[in-house]
């Protein structure tokens, strides 16, 4: 295991540095700054805003546990985080889109109301997945005391 690690992360810094290479050969330098400057926002927003809220909803849900299968709850946590990131990819295309461009094919889609129907999706198939646990989880609790 340690040497597939270590195999692993050579070639994941062997990409940042070809990256790093590419972009420093093609790119002017303010399109570079640009590109720090989005990745220390994206930094930010991760470390500062995202984690600490999954972090306390993961809290919350913890302490209900008690009464939720934690299999419900890995459901749940697996659909926010679908949602999260999605947001995340989308979000830049909604502020781009917000500030106007010349050419209107460069962003035709209205974003917003994509990304308010792919959360309702992603709400709609977690409470399939939820239910359909909780429905195969009744079925087997009756068989496995019987066997005891």
């Amino acid at each position: 295991m340690k040497i597939a690690r270590i195999i692993l992360i050579v070639i994941g810094l062997a990409g940042l540095f070809l990256g790093a290479l590419i972009m420093v050969q093609k790119e002017r330098p303010d399109q570079i700054l640009g590109v720090i400057v989005w990745i220390g926002a994206a930094i930010i927003v991760h470390d500062g805003i995202l984690s600490p809220l999954l972090l306390l909803l993961d809290v919350g849900m913890r302490r209900a546990g008690r009464r939720i299968p934690f299999a419900v709850l890995a459901i749940i946590q697996g659909g926010i985080v679908v949602g999260a990131i999605m947001s995340l990819l989308v979000l830049p295309e909604i502020y781009k889109k917000s500030l106007g461009s010349k050419n209107p094919t460069i962003l035709p889609l209205d974003y917003g109301l994509n990304l308010a129907l792919f959360w309702a999706a992603v709400a709609l198939l977690t409470a399939a997945a939820c239910a359909l646990y909780l429905r195969s989880a009744r079925r087997r609790t009756p068989a496995a005391l019987l066997n005891e």
